[in-house]
């Protein structure tokens, strides 16, 4: 039986994988992997966190559901020639230091390639040289593109053009430990935060793309965790301006999805560490495009970085960025 369920939840981490190498191909965008990575991220939220039986058969229920919905259908594999982590890993990072240095789509470059990672490493071997390069293709796809859609304050061209200077007072950070503590940090810093996609989405992607750099930083790269900051810093400048906005202030919205007036989100009454939230069922929001997944095991990945009082600080606020 234990057996079993340890192959049961290794699907999580395969069929993830699968829809993330096929999702240029089959789509020929970028968002299709959400719901794989997500299907990795329920695996390694379950993992590392201390839940009873029946909330961890809940979460991969919903997952394993989640990734039945959007499954590009099952990948032929030639077991002779599966690759092992470390070719994966050599492809898979050659094509993120083309851009890690920039802001691409509020990170899903480096947020795709460190959960890829992160999955063939727990599997020590997954896919042939073709799927492999189906996620070299998806990263290296995010070249040249827009920093992102939505923002508050300033327009994509001028988010491109933002650097950061000594006036934006952001810390040093060294290391995860660092990195978990300023977001978080900046996450407890909103006194209201709106339900659009240049606000509590763009929060949640704060905590995903910081993640993304302290799983590459976990993995050995050092080098590329420092080479990450300097984007996600241009993302929480940005967010910085909108910390104290309130309904009826004057900032501009530069937006194709979002509308005037900004609506306050709702806060979760349960968090996801609780039953109560897993027995909503997730998929009438169709798991909030994967976020449910992604947001939860990067919020709490960072919380175990921190000393308890960070983390507690931070817990209200998460509230309104997780989503039912």
């Amino acid at each position: 039986m234990v057996q079993e369920t340890v192959k049961w939840e290794e699907r999580l981490l395969e069929e993830g994988l699968e829809i993330i190498a096929l999702c240029k191909a089959m789509t020929q965008d970028v968002w299709h992997a959400h719901y794989g990575a997500a299907g990795i991220a329920s695996y390694f939220f379950v993992k590392e966190n201390p839940l009873p039986d029946d909330i961890r058969t809940l979460i991969l229920d919903q997952a394993t559901k989640m990734l039945k919905t959007h499954t590009f259908g099952k990948m032929t594999e030639d077991e002779s020639q599966i690759k092992t982590y470390r070719y994966a890993e050599q492809q898979i990072i050659s094509a993120l230091e083309r851009t890690i240095h920039e802001l691409h789509w509020v990170g899903h470059h480096v947020i795709y390639s460190a959960i890829a990672l992160l999955a063939i490493r727990e599997l020590e071997a997954w896919g042939t040289e073709s799927q492999i390069d189906g996620i070299v293709q998806l990263v290296r796809s995010f070249e040249n593109t827009i920093p992102g859609r939505s923002w508050f304050g300033l327009s994509t061209k001028e988010v491109k053009k933002l650097g950061i200077d000594a006036d934006d007072v952001f810390p040093q950070i060294h290391n995860p430990s660092d990195l978990s503590a300023f977001v978080l940090s900046e996450l407890a810093a909103f006194e209201v935060i709106y339900h659009a996609e240049a606000h509590h989405d763009l929060i949640g992607h704060m905590l995903t793309f910081a993640h993304a750099l302290n799983i590459l930083h976990d993995l050995g790269y050092e080098s590329l965790f420092h080479k990450g900051l300097h984007p996600l810093f241009k993302m929480v400048k940005v967010l910085r301006m909108s910390q104290n906005m309130q309904p009826d202030d004057n900032v501009p919205l530069f937006s194709p999805v979002d509308r005037l007036p900004m609506m306050k989100k709702q806060s979760v009454q349960y968090l996801p560490l609780e039953k109560a939230f897993w027995t909503h069922d997730h998929q009438k929001s169709d798991w909030d495009f994967g976020h449910v997944f992604k947001f939860t095991y990067s919020y709490y990945n960072h919380v175990k970085r921190v000393p308890r009082s960070i983390g507690e600080a931070s817990q209200h606020n998460f509230r309104y960025v997780i989503s039912l």
